[in-house]
Parts: C-alpha cells; structure tokens; sequence
C-alpha cells in the first residue's frame, strides 16, 4: 500500500515499472543510452496527436541529450499513466489518478492536466478528455465539498475509520481550500482557450455554489461550521487538535484550512497562500457566471466574497521579518501570530505569481523569496546533490522537485533557471522521471517513483521556457 503519510523510500531501479508500466527485466537504466522509458503505445491510457507533436517540437530545440530525454518522459506522463476516460450522463467523464495511489485528488488532476490546455484547439480529443475532468470533478464535488480525495466508484478507503463524515466515494476528506480552487482555475483556463461553456452545466453549478457556501463557512464568523477532521496516528500534523477544528484563531474574514496542499494539517488555520489563491479563483469564478454562464446572482456573490478576502489579506498577510523586512507569512492566527515557512506543495508562496496571486516583481514577495530560499526558511535544504524547498510531510533533508521547478516557474534570472534545470537533471536517479522527494546528498533515496503531478508540472516548466527564453535550451548544462 502506498499512501502520502508512509513516505515510502525506493531505489532509482525498483520503481521501474511503476511509472512506465515496462517490466524490469526488460529495461536498462544507462544514462549513455538513454532508454525508451514511456510505457508502450498500446499501454498508454491516453494518446494525444497535440501533445506528441509538442513534444517533437520542442524537443528540437533542447540542445543538452538528457534533459530532451527527460522531456520526452516526463511532459506525456499523466496522459500515458493517470487518465481513465469514459463517460457519465452523456457526458464525458475522466478520472485521473495521482499515480501510485488509485485516487483522484482535485488538486493533482487540475494540476496534471493543466500544461495541456494550450493544445486543445487543435486536438478535440484532448479537448473532450479535459472537459471531462471538470465534469468529473463537479460531480465529486457534489458528493462532500470538504473532501480532497475522490474514489472512482465507491469502493472505500483505507481512512474510512478516520474521526469525520467518511463516504465510500471518498478517499480522504481532509479540508483543504486549494481544493476548491483547482477546479476554477482548470475550468476558467478551459473557458478562456476554448470558448466551450457546455462544462458549465447544472451540476457544475451545483457545484460552485457549494464551494461559496463552504468558503462561507469556513471563514467560522459566528460557529465552527459542519467541518472537523481527527486520525489515530503517530504522526501529529496527520490529525486536527483541539476536537477536530483546528487551533483558535480571532475570526478576522480569511478562510480557515485544516490542512496544506502536502495534505499536512496547519499550525495556525489562516493558511495564508491558499486564502490568495481563493482569491484569483472568486474571480475566475465571477468572470465565467458573468460572461459565460449568465448567472448574475453568482457572479456577484463570487467577486464580493473575493474582494472581503483581499481587503483582509492586506490587513494581516504581510509581517516584519527580523532579516528581510516585509514578506508574506504562511500561517496566521489573526491574534497576530505568523509562521514564516513554505511548503513545496502549490499553493505555496513561492508559486503565489504562477497562480496569479502576485506580480513576480512585487517587493513584498521579492523579500518573501529571498527568504524562502535561504537557510532561515526551516524547509529549504541545501546539499551536496542540490538546494530546495520541501517540507514536514516526508521529513528532513527531503527536498521536493516540486520546489525546484517552481523556483523555474517563478524567476526572471537566467542563471537562476539553468541552476534549476541543472538540478533537476541531476537527480531524477537514473529513472527519467521527477519524484516527490530525494535526499538533498542522495539522489537516490527518493519517495513516489510515480507522481505524475512532479512530471507534468516538470514539463510544462520546459515549454514556458521553450516559448519565452529559448536561449537557455542551447548547449550542455
């Protein structure tokens, strides 16, 4: 059994099969070879005419043989490994895995599928296959709004025994708020590429007025809300104190969140990213009822709730650090409490200009970034393989490839960006595949040999550069 919580640790060999569904015996792991590590066509679970020609083309244009390899792996590998496709109501309907877990997160299959939407216009097959991820995540969101995890059918779930309201439909119900954003943002960039508003059905609008009304209520003005979650476990940010419903907080007007986007459960409940995101997504979501859906009420309801957020967050977001003045904290009790991290989980503060949240160029976030990669920032690790961020759900020293490439996304420094390629490039350990974690001095103890969201997010990384700063995929890193 392979869950977030057991941070399973493998070899750059035993997870062979995993990602690429090829048999060990049958592969080699030579980096003077470079093998054909994509599982065979008639294994792939989903094949895009777009997506392939992508890949030929910028392939041409990445000088250095091994990370045109890892291109190649990596940019296919939710399409190849994660995408069950069908249909529900006439409609259809995809369920996309995170990869070595059988479940459906919101998150990672926005996140998954997310560098494919440029191509749909071109590849209407494509095309279906994301619209049917915003219909299948409507549905699930129908099914428990608080919930993170989605099963395909109602099999059950290993936390069925965890203290909250637990449905067979559910994998895991941890409340986390950027679970509710995800499905905007997929479903706003959909709109905008495609000018397609059939996604925008009654269920889908079912579905974003139950995401008001838990915003609504997690923001607790006057009671706790129907939301608390407990686990027996060893592991403390693994559950919820005090019942269930977090520590206390002064109700300022923020959302609270039981656990971050690394499925860890929050120290003070503002989490301070996630409150942001939940902004640019009000917004998205008040643009698409305005001009797309006509759904005036909603749309209202969308961008007055956004702008009450905003107007808190410029209250008590930002804080004076001891070394670098003016930054964003990442948890907040509204007693005038702050935690001063990041996670390399998205929403991070890192990725707050990638999702919208922030211009890149903004002093606050400049000094919050020179921050989050530094050694004052408790989950930036720096060793003898590579420097990054990562975070308590897989434990020290685990730095996340997440966190590399997300320092990629963000920068405007050329040198900044190739240090990150050259990084990533030296630690996939042989496999030709991101990871969750590895050991900031052994590439090779590493988690989740499977993690599409790793992969993906990994190769949209190489087209942004492809399209903007091609001079940087010239010569040998």
């Amino acid at each position: 059994m392979i869950t977030r919580r057991t941070a399973i640790k493998y070899s750059s060999l035993s997870v062979a099969a995993l990602a690429t569904g090829i048999p060990f015996s049958q592969r080699s792991f030579s980096l003077n070879t470079f093998p054909n590590v994509r599982p065979p066509l008639k294994q792939r679970k989903f094949i895009s005419d777009a997506v392939e020609a992508a890949i030929q083309n910028v392939s041409g244009s990445i000088d250095d043989d091994e990370l045109r390899w890892l291109f190649g792996n990596c940019y296919p590998n939710t399409l190849d490994t994660t995408v069950e496709t069908g249909t529900r109501n006439n409609k259809p309907d995809t369920f996309v895995i995170t990869g070595d877990i059988h479940a459906m997160w919101l998150r990672d299959s926005s996140a998954q599928v997310w560098p494919y939407i440029p191509l749909t216009k071109e590849d209407k097959q494509l095309q279906s296959m994301i619209a049917g991820v915003i219909h299948r995540q409507s549905y699930c969101i129908t099914i428990d709004p608080y919930a993170n995890a989605f099963n395909k059918a109602k099999e059950g779930s290993y936390w069925e025994k965890d203290l909250t309201e637990m449905k067979k439909e559910l994998h895991e119900r941890k409340w986390e708020i950027d679970s509710l954003c995800y499905p905007i943002r997929l479903a706003y960039g959909y709109w905008k590429t495609t000018g397609d508003t059939s996604v925008f059905d009654a269920e889908w609008r079912q579905a974003m007025q139950l995401v008001l009304k838990t915003f609504r209520e997690q923001q607790r003005m006057n009671v706790l809300g129907p939301y608390k979650f407990q686990r027996e476990t060893h592991v403390a940010y693994d559950t919820v104190p005090f019942g269930g419903y977090g520590n206390p907080t002064k109700k300022i007007g923020l959302i609270h969140s039981m656990f971050r986007p690394s499925d860890d459960a929050c120290i003070f409940p503002y989490l301070i990213p996630s409150n942001y995101f939940a902004v640019v997504s009000l917004k998205q979501l008040s643009e698409i009822t305005s001009s797309g859906v006509n759904d005036t009420a909603l749309a209202k309801e969308s961008r007055e709730l956004a702008e009450e957020i905003e107007s808190v967050l410029k209250r008590y977001a930002v804080h004076d650090h001891l070394r670098y003045g003016k930054i964003f904290a990442y948890e907040i009790d509204g007693y005038g409490n702050a935690f001063f991290m990041d996670d390399a989980n998205v929403p991070s503060l890192l990725s707050m200009p990638y999702l919208h949240a922030c211009d890149g160029s903004d002093p606050v976030y400049q000094n919050t970034r020179r921050f989050l990669l530094s050694n004052d920032n408790p989950y930036f690790y720096k060793g003898s393989a590579a420097e990054g961020i990562g975070g308590p759900h897989v434990g020290t020293d685990m730095i996340w490839h997440l966190g590399i490439t997300m320092r990629a996304l963000t920068s405007s420094d050329d040198d900044e960006i190739r240090s990150c390629l050259t990084m990533l490039k030296a630690t996939h350990a042989g496999t030709g595949f991101m990871h969750e974690s590895f050991h900031k001095n052994d590439p090779k103890n590493f988690t989740r040999g499977w993690f599409a969201w790793a992969n993906t997010l990994f190769g949209e990384l190489i087209v942004k550069i492809h399209s903007e700063r091609p001079h940087i995929l010239k010569g040998t890193l």
